[in-house]
């Protein structure tokens, strides 16, 4: 900035000061006992008969003052009730079981009878491969064991001859013992035929693909028509189990002590899914594992919890907010979390006394649970508390309740 410029900057500032003084200055009083004819002590800003600029103050003195007026506010009761201490995460819904259905043979496939999305039943028929070669196979083995069925026979029958000759010493011993072991070269043929034959009706039994698992269904991989190789990467569709359906989350390893004494007690705790919002509640289930060790890059326990899930409220890997209930907090004292402020103090609320007016109560707090809160020191049941009005409230205020609100 110049050296002209400074000095009108310097006058600009000295005049805005000497107009706000003017118009903020405090007016003097007319002095007690003074007649209406007598005009007040002139001062420095001040207009003839002691008033400000903007109008004579209002009769009364502050009675008339918005600022001394009882400020409108809605209370609400602090309330004594059963209140859940839970434990709040993120978890992730989890199936119980994940099949990547393959083929396991090899082969055109020929037909689907399965529609993507479906929910099957384990052993529903969902694909067929072309059967033709492993019918062939079949009746190969078959073949070959009725052809060494037929020389077990006939070896059999040559071994009663040579019996009935050897009692009459008429062949040598040699010539009894290489018959009978040409039967027993045979009888073991005959169960290779039949292992053979086993393999083979099982190979034809693979061309049927079944559903392992119930479950739904997702997208198909490969259409009719393809040549498929058995245990193929791809597989043809994957099943996912979603009845029931599980939702894994973690817990700080500072609350570990809590949920093991509650798990071990031996009664079945309560977990409950919640939307992204936790505006709605998804399902509700048990809390069924705990896991062996804590990640120590993290200082967390994993849990995992099992829903029935029937109507499939849950979704394969959904995120979702977790109540985990661990206890159940009775006859405990309890607000709104909206009536708690926070402050240098720590956290508060504002209460009406029995005279109407605006007081502060420092709170020590407890559990949460659905929009309430438990207080552990501050406040008993039956104290009013402040939940809308906040803004404008000092301590000592007067107050006008509008309305109660319904009670927690």
């Amino acid at each position: 900035m110049s050296l002209l410029k400074k000095p009108v900057v310097f006058a600009v500032g000295l005049a805005l000061a000497a107009a706000a003084s003017y118009w903020f200055w405090p007016a003097a009083e007319p002095a007690a006992g003074a007649g209406q004819g007598s005009a007040a002590p002139q001062g420095p800003g001040k207009r003839p008969g002691g008033q400000r600029p903007g109008g004579p103050r209002p009769a009364g003195g502050m009675a008339n003052n918005p600022w001394a007026m009882p400020v409108p506010v809605r209370v609400i009761e602090a309330s004594s009730t059963d209140l859940k201490v839970q434990i709040k995460a993120i978890g992730t819904v989890t199936p119980l079981n994940t099949v990547l259905v393959q083929s396991r043979v090899s082969g055109p496939l020929q037909q689907v009878f399965f529609q993507e999305g479906q929910k099957v039943e384990a052993g529903q028929l969902l694909a067929q491969i072309d059967p033709a070669d492993y019918k062939v196979q079949l009746a190969q083995a078959q073949g070959q064991k009725d052809q060494n069925l037929a020389q077990l026979k006939s070896a059999e029958q040559d071994l009663d001859r040579y019996a009935k000759l050897k009692e009459q010493n008429t062949i040598a011993a040699q010539q009894m013992n290489t018959q009978q072991a040409l039967v027993n070269q045979l009888k073991g043929a005959i169960k290779s035929n039949q292992a053979a034959i086993d393999a083979a009706a099982l190979q034809l039994s693979y061309t049927q693909i079944k559903a392992p698992i119930s479950g739904r269904l997702g997208l198909r991989a490969v259409d009719p028509g393809n040549l498929i190789q058995a245990n193929s990467a791809e597989g043809l569709v994957t099943i996912t189990q979603s009845s029931p359906i599980a939702v894994v989350f973690t817990i700080p390893e500072t609350q570990l002590q809590q949920v093991r004494t509650a798990f071990r007690a031996g009664a079945a705790l309560t977990v409950e899914a919640w939307d992204r919002a936790e505006q709605m509640q998804l399902s509700s289930g048990t809390l069924t594992t705990l896991d062996n060790q804590i990640d120590i890059a993290t200082g967390t326990l994993k849990l995992k919890a099992e829903f029935a899930n029937q109507h499939e409220e849950l979704f394969p890997n959904q995120f979702v907010n977790v109540r985990l209930n661990v206890a159940v907090q009775s006859g405990a004292v309890t607000i709104p979390q909206d009536a708690v402020q926070y402050g240098a103090q720590g956290t508060y609320v504002y209460m009406v006394d029995q005279n109407n007016k605006a007081q502060i109560r420092v709170l020590k707090l407890g559990a949460v649970d659905n929009g309430l809160v438990a207080v552990e020191e501050g406040l008993k049941a039956g104290d009013k508390v402040v939940l809308e009005g906040l803004d404008r409230l000092r301590p000592d205020r007067e107050v006008e309740v509008i309305q109660d609100a319904p009670k927690g």
